[in-house]
Order: C-alpha cells, then sequence, then structure tokens
C-alpha cells in the first residue's frame, strides 16, 4: 500500500514516531527509518500492513516500510 502523509511525534508512553495519512489514518511504523524521524515532514512510502503486530500504544496500525521517499 502507498501512503501519503506527515511525520509525528506521539509523546505517549515514553513517545513514538508515527505518520499521519492525508486522509487521516494513524500508522505505525515497526521500522522507521531516522532519514524520517523529523516531525513534520512529508513523506511518501510504500508499505505492508501488519496486523499480526499488537503493542501498547494503541495509536494506529501497524506496519512495515518497504520503501520511502521525503517530499
Amino acid at each position: 500500500m502507498k501512503i501519503k502523509g506527515k511525520v509525528v511525534y506521539v509523546d505517549l508512553e515514553g513517545g513514538f514516531w508515527g505518520i499521519e495519512s492525508l486522509d487521516q489514518k494513524k500508522y505505525l511504523p515497526i521500522n522507521m527509518p531516522e532519514q524520517l524521524k523529523l516531525k513534520g515532514k512529508t513523506i511518501e512510502i510504500e508499505a505492508i500492513l501488519r496486523p499480526d503486530i499488537q503493542g501498547m500504544t494503541m495509536w494506529g496500525e501497524y506496519i512495515e516500510i518497504i520503501t520511502f521517499t521525503t517530499i
């Protein structure tokens, strides 16, 4: 799946990086590259949904990033 959106830092439960898509969906990458950890950065990624992963954040859907581009 392709996702276009902004990088966010969520200051909950110790803090974590996420992606908010242009259609307001929230995604929680399990492999967020260091190059993308810039709050507010617009990005486009190709990712795989990972419904098999569960965590304590309860913030968004888990994804695995395959490729990415900063805009």
